[in-house]
């Protein structure tokens, strides 16, 4: 039978001073070596019990780790034939996913989204794994006010050197490809659990953003099973274990009234909070047109006085007649078609169009900036709600209530499922259930 430890392979320390754990495997008097991802100081080893000290920071979390991994290695001695050798033995544990990076995978996965263009999917689940690696790093000697200021400014390092180009979306694949800190293994209920407590707590996030997470991970996990990285076993989201529930948030749009307040609001003219203004509104006399999509819009969408339309999203084309609210804003930019370089709103005007990262990015920074003009937009229309970009949408299925059959919105609104504009138009039609209670106060 085959005698199993961790060691610190201090043969291979790096300029830190940390080595490599590895567990190692003797058997006839050979030996092969299966490397943990964990790298420690000498000073907080116990060569002896196989287990780090106290004085590493996050001790007792790391000889969980070890003993799991060291338990799922003497499972499978047990489990296969004694005539087996260490290097043999070796190859069982690495086949089993002992060593299979989570990280690595997800990277990978992170890439091909960014190779094919969808860069706002790419950057939310490069997030995901950055917000993974601060659960995984969490200091347990820091009290929660510190960590969360540490977690925020390794936030804030990370965007500057974005912007100073000294650090690229790339180098954080590549980052997270080389990172073995988390198998799958290690992704439990126990894990998951404390990860969405860590999630609230530490970084403020709301239940949907949480539950996009965790879709992730189960995504991740599907496809390591499929690949036969991870035996079925270890899936955390199976039979009774953990649930994701996608729960369902209140809609708000505006009223008529207020969106008459926005109509009649007077700004000057072909400044930023002007742009915004008119883009927004734009954005709902087509039925709540995403606002990045109505960024992006050039001038050769319209044709025969209609808007052929592709919303990014799910690129589902959409012909729509321009509406005459509508066209007394675009004739305003029409006259500065060559000036913005074929766009209709000049907030890609000096967007490489042939660079689809590049209209990204553009796009991005300017529906930020629209969000900030349109609370200022709110106050002077002293209207209460979170004025937003995606609130056009909103509004116009709240003015629309049910008095548009649901296979015509489900039109207007690109969606593939009539199913899913039920749901959305269920947020917005109040009539019966407000006569159903008036039928019982007001006897």
């Amino acid at each position: 039978m085959a005698a199993i430890k961790i060691v610190r392979r201090k043969n291979k320390q790096r300029k830190d001073g940390s080595a490599p754990l590895a567990l190692r495997i003797s058997k006839d008097y050979k030996t092969n070596y299966c490397f943990l991802g964990q790298y420690v100081l000498e000073k907080d080893w116990d060569d002896v019990q196989g287990k780090v000290k106290r004085t590493h920071p996050n001790s007792r979390k790391l000889n969980n780790f070890l003993m799991k991994k060291l338990t799922e290695v003497n499972d499978i001695s047990f489990e296969i034939n004694d005539g087996i050798s260490s290097k043999e033995m070796k190859k069982k544990v690495k086949g089993s996913g002992a060593g299979k990076s989570f990280f690595n995978l997800a990277a990978k996965r992170v890439q091909s989204k960014y190779d094919r263009g969808t860069f706002s999917v790419a950057k939310s689940e490069l997030s995901i794994l950055y917000n993974l690696e601060e659960f995984l790093n969490l200091k347990t000697s820091l009290t929660k006010v510190q960590n969360i200021k540490a977690i925020k400014e390794r936030r804030k390092e990370r965007i500057s050197r974005g912007r100073k180009n000294e650090y690229s979306f790339m180098d954080s694949v590549a980052y997270f490809k080389k990172n073995k800190t988390l198998n799958f293994q290690d992704i439990d209920e126990a894990f998951v659990e404390k990860y969405k407590t860590f999630c609230t707590a530490y970084l403020n996030q709301k239940t949907r953003t949480i539950t996009n997470q965790l879709i992730f991970i189960r995504t991740l996990f599907n496809i390591a099973m499929k690949e036969g990285i991870v035996p079925s076993k270890y899936y955390p989201f199976s039979g009774d274990k953990v649930k994701i529930r996608i729960g369902s948030s209140n809609k708000i749009g505006l009223t008529i009234q207020e969106i008459e307040r926005i109509e009649a609001l007077k700004l000057e003219k072909h400044s930023s909070v002007w742009h915004t203004h008119n883009i927004w509104l734009v954005a709902f006399y087509f039925a709540g047109i995403r606002i990045s999509d109505i960024v992006q819009l050039k001038w050769t969408d319209f044709k025969d006085e209609r808007l052929f339309y592709i919303m990014n999203k799910n690129e589902k084309p959409l012909s729509l007649k321009i509406p005459e609210k509508a066209d007394d804003i675009l004739k305003f930019y029409k006259k500065s078609q060559s000036e913005n370089n074929g766009y209709v709103f000049p907030f890609l005007k000096e967007a490489n169009s042939n660079d689809k990262e590049d209209v990204f990015i553009k796009t991005r920074n300017a529906t930020k900036l629209f969000n900030k003009y349109l609370k200022r937009i709110a106050k002077q229309c002293d209207i209460d709600k979170n004025l937003s970009n995606h609130i056009a949408r909103h509004s116009f299925g709240n003015i629309a209530g049910d008095r548009i059959h649901p296979l015509m919105l489900q039109k207007l609104y690109r969606h593939s499922d009539l199913k899913t504009t039920l749901n959305y138009q269920a947020n917005f039609i109040n009539r019966d259930a407000d006569e159903a209670l008036d039928s019982v106060i007001n006897f």
